[in-house]
């Protein structure tokens, strides 16, 4: 598979998100993150994933800022990686990637892990895009404003 070329000067916010987090290594990542992993050698057991690529991404992510490296918690000579807030940020994008799963990718009675309310223990209410005043708003509701190409100069 072809490797695409960084857009970092593209106006397209998801295009410069997935610059940084699209693959699919960093999405997993992130996630284990989330779950509470911090050391390199529990994100390769829990991954499977070969040391040279998980090195490659937790570099990637500790250059881009979601990621930060902090001496190891229980005070060995490791260290761990921990989200920052900007990583802490992606939560709704995971939340959202795990629910069209949820949707998409499972049969109806297929065990499957479930995103629980800590306060209460029940599952997650699915997410919703509204309007700035509040309206549930669908694909077919919105539109991408491009940025607008540069005017002439008008001539004197």
């Amino acid at each position: 598979m072809a490797k695409r070329k960084p857009q970092s000067r593209t106006e397209c916010p998801v295009e410069r998100s997935v610059d940084i987090i699209g693959d699919e290594w960093s999405l997993l990542l992130i996630r284990d993150a989330f779950d509470g992993l911090r050391r390199f050698g529990e994100f390769q057991k829990n991954l499977g994933v070969a040391k040279n690529i998980l090195a490659t991404r937790l570099r990637h992510l500790v250059a881009h800022g979601i990621l930060e490296v902090v001496p190891a918690s229980d005070g060995s000579a490791f260290h761990d990686y921990v989200l920052t807030p900007k990583g802490r940020d992606l939560f709704q994008v995971l939340v959202g990637l795990r629910q069209w799963g949820e949707h998409h990718c499972f049969q109806p009675n297929e065990a499957r892990s479930v995103l629980v309310d800590t306060e209460q223990g029940r599952p997650v209410r699915a997410m919703e895009v509204r309007s700035e005043s509040g309206r549930p708003l669908t694909s077919t509701d919105t539109v991408v404003k491009k940025v607008s190409e540069k005017k002439p100069r008008s001539k004197r």
